[in-house]
């Protein structure tokens, strides 16, 4: 197989990525919790997933079938968070941060315990601790499988997990500040809600600007103007709506789904403004574990 697109050329996703897509459908929402703890942000983390598998897709021939695909697929987004973390140029000031003895213990260190309590602590950790203590003591990866994801030795995983532990276990619980959110941004999201929940696509499309981008996670990559959105909302077998909200502090449309008798947050969507127009849109609709993984979510205005 070549390495071939993921989308072809109108920016939909081409049927053979669908394919692999569904043979990992399992996989996704632990590979997404890893790369949302290694991120420190759950769009981030799944922005990093889509990254993995598309690399994975492209190497698949290069993939020896005789061994196990999860393995594989958490090296290629563990090596896409570190990048992740590079680019965001936050590694070197972690790696540098709070340092301890490197000394190993001749036995396994006890582990911390596991659930939401570690994941979120490890934010506060440089990369290689973060992830060790996230493949040992939330994904139970053995000492020897951690060294080959990370790229390291079995001393040097001890070495990490015994500096990491040592930081949590007297690190305080940790918070998401509400990030302060641009007047014009938030006013543009606002209008956006407001024609969108009316499927007033028109006045929707009077927002967004000619050249815009739009990232539906899973399904299209490309021109806004290129893409049958507003079909697709239209056509979901479900009651949908949108709302003003948060994920994690951040502000974004939280993609709500009726229930039984009220609304519940579904997905969100993230969205980038320059100069009164909407210039990139990141639709994760098909991406419902995201909420899921949230430390945080909240909705204005359900009724």
């Amino acid at each position: 197989m070549d390495s071939a697109h993921y989308v072809d050329g109108s920016g939909a996703v081409d049927a053979r990525y669908l394919a692999f897509l569904e043979t990992v459908s399992t996989l996704r929402p632990s590979l997404h919790r890893y790369c949302a703890r290694m991120t420190g942000s759950v769009m981030d983390g799944e922005d990093v997933v889509q990254e993995a598998l598309i690399e994975a897709y492209r190497k698949l021939d290069q993939f020896d079938d005789s061994r196990p695909l999860k393995p594989w697929l958490f090296r290629i987004a563990h090596n896409r968070c570190i990048d992740f973390l590079r680019r965001k140029g936050v590694r070197d000031e972690a790696e540098a941060a709070a340092p301890v003895p490197e000394a190993v213990s001749p036995t396994e260190p006890a582990t911390l315990g596991i659930g939401k309590a570690v994941e979120q602590l490890v934010a506060t950790l440089p990369p290689k601790e973060r992830a060790c203590v996230l493949l040992k003591d939330v994904f139970d990866y053995s000492l020897e499988e951690i060294a080959e994801l990370v790229d390291s030795t079995v001393g040097g995983v001890k070495a990490a997990l015994n500096r990491g532990r040592a930081k949590l276990a007297s690190s305080p619980a940790p918070s998401h500040p509400t990030r302060s959110a641009d007047p014009e941004l938030v006013r543009i999201m606002q209008l956006y809600v407001d024609r969108f929940n009316r499927r007033d696509w028109d006045g929707v499309r009077e927002l967004i600007s000619a050249d815009a981008r739009l990232n539906v996670a899973d399904r299209f990559a490309g021109e806004f103007g290129d893409a049958p959105y507003f079909f697709n909302y239209d056509n979901w077998p479900w009651p949908w709506r949108l709302a003003l909200g948060e994920v994690d502090g951040e502000p974004v449309l939280i993609i709500l789904q009726r229930g039984a008798d009220t609304w519940t947050s579904y997905s969100a969507i993230r969205m980038n403004v320059a100069g009164q127009k909407i210039e990139g849109i990141m639709d994760y609709i098909h991406c419902p574990w995201l909420i899921q993984a949230a430390e945080s979510v909240s909705v204005a205005g359900i009724s």
